[in-house]
């Protein structure tokens, strides 16, 4: 057992006409034909020094934690996982008790340079062993309450009022419940070569009476005709910012979003949130895990090792940090199929310079279960929690996630 090492309304009008609006198929188009939408360029393009930025990666599907910061230490371990366990001598030792799945060799180096901090056993009470649900839970911050904005959109809406566009990026075909918010339209897109405007063919009408040129006629065309105009100026920047990005950093086999964050970042929009999902339900490994679950995190590692690095090259690995989570982890016995099963707890990664590396929060047990289950240790809310004060400075994290959570001491900055 490792010790833990904690330090302790309704919608205005405008929000019906901007729904409305994107409801119409105003909107630029990723990969798929779902429509996602685009926010107002509002304010300059390059942000102040100190403007720090967080990016959220979530790993849809429920990652195996156990088998991700394996806890070779423990021979309950070896007893709950006779064939899926992973052999001690192959893994990526980080310690005398834990060590990384073998093919995890940026979260090895990201670690050992202090910039890593693993919260162990995060979860929340009453856990939801469906993928959907738990997800909600996870992207509103706020199990069972039905919210209607998400974490990240909540605080975008704490710390920037007035909605200044950029502020939350989304970097999937479609947009995350996470980001949504009040006051501030994310930019969502996936694959900026397929980025273009689009709508539904009985919608073409309503499309080209919003195109710049012609004059309002009163103040809700008016408000209609900007936000066309800006989803169509955020099409050309999103284009130009991607296009014209060059990088040596080896971002690894699989790029999935991050090298696209580091091109905003390049190109300097003023985005303070990126939100990155890996593809849908990817994690999800009910049967033949071990070989899928070795080639994914592998993806995972070296992709966040190489946009940290890219970070480190910009100048900007200061202002950057990177949270890693899962929708829940899996059952701490193997299954029948050779996989793992819908679980609870699992560990979430804070990874970037002001971190502070090591082990945070009580490491569950793995003979003390619930139903064949780990029991949480650490409320997911304290991690964001931490991002919202310690991280991204904004001093109530109440407000923002609805109650009150204490933050972990992460972050040293």
């Amino acid at each position: 057992m490792v010790a833990p090492h904690e330090h302790r309304g309704g919608p205005a009008r405008r929000d019906i006409l901007r729904g409305a609006l994107f409801g119409s198929g105003v909107a630029l188009l990723g990969n798929s034909a779902t429509p996602v939408v685009l926010s107002s360029p509002a304010r300059a393009a390059t942000p102040a020094a100190n403007e720090r930025i967080l990016v959220v990666v979530e790993l849809s599907g429920a990652n195996d934690g156990l088998n991700t910061v394996v806890p070779y230490g423990d021979d309950a371990y070896y007893r709950a996982r006779p064939k899926l366990g992973l052999p001690a001598r192959n893994l990526r030792r980080i310690d005398d008790h834990f060590g990384f799945q073998p093919r995890m060799a940026g979260f090895e180096r990201l670690y050992k340079d202090g910039q890593m901090a693993i919260v162990h056993g995060v979860g929340y009470d009453h856990p939801s062993f469906s993928h959907f649900t738990s997800m909600s839970y996870w992207h509103t911050g706020a199990p069972n309450s039905g919210d209607a904005y998400g974490w990240l959109g909540r605080l975008a809406d704490a710390i920037d009022t007035t909605g200044n566009g950029d502020f939350l990026v989304d970097i999937q075909s479609g947009q995350s419940l996470a980001v949504r918010a009040q006051h501030h339209v994310p930019l969502v897109f996936d694959d900026p070569a397929h980025f273009s405007r689009g709508a539904f063919y009985d919608e073409q009408v309503a499309m080209r009476s919003l195109s710049p040129g012609g004059k309002p006629r009163n103040a809700s065309e008016a408000f209609l005709f900007q936000v066309a105009h800006s989803a169509q100026t955020a099409e050309q920047r999103v284009h130009e910012a991607c296009s014209a990005y060059r990088t040596p950093i080896d971002y690894g086999l699989v790029r999935f979003g991050l090298e696209r964050v580091a091109a905003l970042v390049a190109a300097g929009f003023a985005t303070r949130i990126y939100y990155v999902s890996y593809p849908r339900n990817a994690f999800d490994t009910h049967v033949y895990q071990a070989d899928t679950h070795a080639r994914l995190l592998m993806y995972v590692s070296d992709h966040i090792a190489g946009f940290m690095q890219d970070m480190q090259r910009l100048g900007r690995a200061g202002d950057v940090t990177v949270m890693v989570f899962s929708e829940f982890g899996r059952r701490v016995a193997e299954n029948a199929n050779l996989g793992t099963d819908h679980g609870t707890a699992a560990p979430v990664f804070v990874i970037g310079a002001p971190v502070r590396g090591g082990h945070y929060g009580e490491v569950p047990s793995l003979t003390d279960l619930d139903d064949g289950n780990l029991k949480f240790t650490t409320d997911f809310r304290r991690v964001y929690a931490t991002m919202i004060t310690q991280w991204m400075g904004c001093p109530d994290a109440t407000a923002v996630l609805r109650q009150d959570m204490a933050p972990l001491g992460i972050m040293g900055a």
